[in-house]
C-alpha cells in the first residue's frame, strides 16, 4: 500500500511542480528484486543458483516427476491409477511419432549465453570461472546427448543470438547437424572439461570429473550400438544427409571411447557397488533411497537440496498404505519384468504355477513361496504377494479357488470389495487387490518397490518423497563396460563386470561362464528396470519393433499379470487352504504394442519445421 500511494504521488508530480523532487527521487531508487549483470558474472554463489535452475530443469525426459510414468512405455509396468487420462497408456494401438520427442532450445539458448556472460566476466576469480564454465558446458553436452537420442542429429547451436528485425531471420536459421557430429560434439566437449571440473566426487548432483565420465561412458556406447545394429536392419534407417544414422565403421572407435571413460571411473575407486545390508534384496531396494554412505551414487537429482518433494510414492504406495484419499497403484509392475529376475539356482525366471503336464496347479503354502530363491534384485525392485513393506505384510489375492466334487472343477470366487471374507472366514479378496477394473488398485498383482519411500508420511500430498533421483550409478557404468567389451572381443574382462553386479545381488562368484548378447541384454533389464533405461536401450539396439510388434501373441506387447488364489477344498487336505497362481493378461491391458520404424526418432515438432525450412525431417514422418 505504501509503495502504491508513492507511485500515486509521482504520477500527481508529473503535473504538480511540487511532487518533481520526491517522483525523482523514488524513480531512481535501486531495484531489489533484480539481480543485474554485473553482479551475478561476479559472485559465484550467485552464478551457481543460475546453474542449479538449468540443472533443475534437465527432469522433462525422466525422473521422479515428468519421467515417473516411463515403466508404462514398456514392458515393465502399466498404470494402475485412475481410470482416466493416463489410462489411455493401456489402450493406445501404437507408440505416437511424438513420443519422447524434445526439442527444448529454449534451455539451450539459457545455457549459452550463461556462457558468454560469464566468460565476458572481468571480475571473478580465474578458478571459480574456470569450474563454473566447464560445468555449463557439461550441462550443455548432457542436453545434446538427450536431444540426440530422441532426434538424431538436431542444430548445433553454441551461441545465442540476438532478433533485430526480418532482416535477420535467414541468418537465424541452422540445419540439422549429422547425428554422429552430435555425439563427436560431445565427446570433444566432454574431453575439453573432464579436467577443469572437481576430481573427487564431494557432490553427487553437480558436475565433476566423474560425471563427464558417465556421461561419455553411456553416450559413446548408444552412439557404437546405432553405427553397428542400424546397419545390420534390412533397411537401416538414414537420411541422405546423415542427420539420421551413423555409418558402421564408426562403431569400433565409439565402443573403444565408452569403455575408455567406464575403466577410468570403475579404477579410480572413487566408487563402490552398495553392499551395507546383508539382505541381498533390502540392500538392492536401499541403494536408491539411502543417500549416506552411498558410494555407488555418480550423480543424481536430490530433491532435499532444492527444498521441495515429489509425488511418486503418493502415486504408487501399495492401497493399503496409502496416506492419500486417492492415489496410489498408479504403476504397478508385470509379470514380464518379474520372470525377467533369475532364479539363484541359474534357472531361468519363469515362476512355475502349472504341474509340467499342465493338468493342475501347482500348490504353495504362502502365495511369498512362488517367488524363493528368485533373483534379490526383484524383491528390491519389486514388491510380490506375502511381501514386506513399512513392517506390514503386503496380501495380494484376487479370490477363492472353490473345489467343486460334482464338476470336478474349480469355481473362482471373487468380490469387489477389498478386504472382503469368504463363507468360510478366511480371506475372499485381500486388502491390496488385484480387481479387474478398478482404479488405485493393482492390476498385476505387483506394486513398485525401487523408488517407493519407506518414510511415514512420504505417501502424504503435499508433503511427499525427497528419494532422490539416480542419473548414474556404479552398476550402470560396469554394465556399459561389460557391452562394449563384449563387442570388442574382450569376453573375459565383460564376464567380469557382469558376474560381479551378480554376485552382489547375491548370486555365487562366476555365476556365468559365458556370455551372450541376449545375457548382457537381460543383465540390463533386471539391474536398471524402472530406472528408464530399457526404453532407450531397445532402440539403440534396433529391436524396438520386434519386441513391440503388435502381435497380442508375441509376449512382450502385452502386459501379464499373476493372480493368486486360495484354494477351497476341504476333501482334499494336501490342497485345502494352500494358494495357486493364475497368469493372465492384465484385465486392464487391451492393446498390444506396437512401435514402428517411425518411433525411432520422434517427430521434429511442426512449429520448428515451418520456422526452420533448412530442417530435414525424420524419416518415416
Amino acid at each position: 500500500m505504501r509503495r502504491l500511494k508513492e507511485y500515486l504521488m509521482c504520477v500527481i508530480g508529473a503535473v504538480m511542480l511540487i511532487q518533481v523532487a520526491a517522483c525523482k527521487k523514488y524513480l531512481e531508487r535501486e531495484p531489489t528484486d533484480i539481480l543485474l549483470d554485473e553482479q551475478v558474472w561476479s559472485d559465484p554463489k550467485l552464478a551457481v543458483s543460475v546453474l542449479a535452475n538449468m540443472y533443475n530443469r534437465l527432469q522433462p525426459t525422466g525422473g521422479l516427476e515428468g519421467g515417473k510414468l516411463s515403466p508404462t512405455d514398456v514392458d515393465e509396468a502399466m498404470w494402475s491409477g485412475g481410470l482416466g487420462g493416463n489410462n489411455a497408456r493401456n489402450t493406445r494401438v501404437n507408440y505416437p511419432y511424438t513420443d519422447k520427442q524434445l526439442w527444448d532450445y529454449g534451455l539451450m539458448r539459457d545455457v549459452n549465453m550463461f556462457l558468454e556472460k560469464l566468460d565476458a566476466s572481468s571480475a571473478m576469480e580465474a578458478a571459480d570461472k574456470s569450474h563454473l564454465l566447464a560445468e555449463a558446458r557439461f550441462i550443455r553436452a548432457y542436453i545434446y546427448f538427450l536431444h540426440v537420442r530422441s532426434m538424431g542429429g538436431v542444430p548445433l547451436v553454441l551461441k545465442t543470438y540476438g532478433y533485430n528485425g526480418p532482416e535477420d531471420v535467414d541468418a537465424l536459421k541452422t540445419p540439422r547437424s549429422k547425428e554422429e557430429e552430435i555425439y563427436d560434439f560431445i565427446a570433444s566437449e566432454l574431453d575439453a572439461i573432464k579436467e577443469s571440473l572437481p576430481l573427487t566426487a564431494t557432490s553427487k548432483t553437480r558436475a565433476n570429473k566423474w560425471t563427464v565420465l558417465a556421461l561419455k561412458s553411456q553416450a559413446m556406447l548408444y552412439a557404437a550400438s546405432i553405427a553397428k545394429y542400424n546397419n545390420l536392419m534390412v533397411d537401416p534407417i538414414s537420411t541422405a544427409g546423415g542427420e539420421v544414422g551413423i555409418s558402421a565403421g564408426r562403431a569400433e572407435d565409439y565402443y573403444m571411447q565408452s569403455i575408455a571413460a567406464s575403466r577410468e571411473i570403475i579404477t579410480s575407486k572413487q566408487f563402490a557397488l552398495y553392499n551395507e545390508n546383508p539382505d541381498k534384496g533390502q540392500n538392492f531396494y536401499d541403494l536408491f533411497t539411502k543417500k549416506s554412505n552411498n558410494r555407488e551414487v555418480i550423480w543424481a537429482m536430490d530433491y532435499t537440496l532444492d527444498g521441495k518433494y515429489h509425488d511418486f510414492t503418493v502415486e504408487n504406495i501399495p492401497r493399503s498404505l496409502r496416506e492419500n484419499a486417492s492415489g496410489s497403484a498408479g504403476v504397478t509392475p508385470s509379470l514380464n519384468i518379474v520372470e525377467a529376475f533369475d532364479f539363484l539356482n541359474g534357472n531361468s525366471g519363469e515362476l512355475r504355477i502349472r504341474t509340467a503336464n499342465n493338468a493342475d496347479y501347482i500348490y504353495y503354502d504362502k502365495p511369498e513361496d512362488v517367488f524363493a530363491g528368485k533373483d534379490p534384485r526383484m524383491f528390491g525392485s519389486v514388491i510380490t504377494p506375502g511381501s514386506t513393506f513399512r513392517g506390514k505384510r503386503i496380501d495380494i489375492q484376487a479370490g477363492v479357488m472353490e473345489w467343486n466334487a460334482s464338476t470336478a472343477r474349480y469355481v473362482t470366487r471373487t468380490s469387489t470389495e477389498l478386504g472382503s471374507l469368504f463363507a468360510d472366514g478366511g480371506t475372499l479378496v485381500a486388502p491390496d487387490g488385484p480387481l479387474p477394473n478398478a482404479a488405485n488398485i493393482t492390476n498385476t498383482g505387483f506394486y513398485m518397490r525401487k523408488y517407493v519411500d519407506s518414510r511415514i508420511g512420504s505417501g502424504q500430498g503435499g508433503q511427499g518423497s525427497d528419494v532422490w533421483w539416480i542419473r548414474y550409478r556404479l552398476g550402470g557404468i560396469m554394465l556399459n563396460a561389460a557391452e562394449a567389451a563384449f563387442e570388442l572381443g574382450l569376453t573375459n574382462e565383460a564376464l567380469g563386470y557382469i558376474n560381479e553386479l551378480r554376485e552382489r545381488a547375491g548370486f555365487g562368484p562366476n555365476s556365468l561362464q559365458s556370455l551372450t548378447t541376449e545375457r548382457i541384454r537381460r543383465e540390463f533389464q533386471v539391474e536398471l528396470a524402472f530406472e528408464e533405461q530399457r526404453y532407450w536401450d531397445l532402440k539403440r539396439w534396433r529391436i524396438a519393433h520386434e519386441v513391440f510388434n503388435g502381435n497380442r501373441q508375441t509376449p512382450s506387447t502385452m502386459v501379464y499379470a499373476l493372480w493368486p488364489y486360495r484354494v477351497v477344498r476341504p476333501s482334499d487336505p494336501a490342497k485345502h487352504n494352500k494358494y495357486v497362481f493364475v497368469k493372465q493378461i492384465a484385465p486392464r491391458f487391451t492393446q498390444p504394442r506396437l512401435f514402428r520404424f517411425g518411433n525411432y526418432y520422434s517427430i521434429i515438432p511442426q512449429n520448428a519445421l515451418n520456422a526452420n525450412p533448412l530442417l530435414v525431417k525424420n524419416p518415416f514422418h
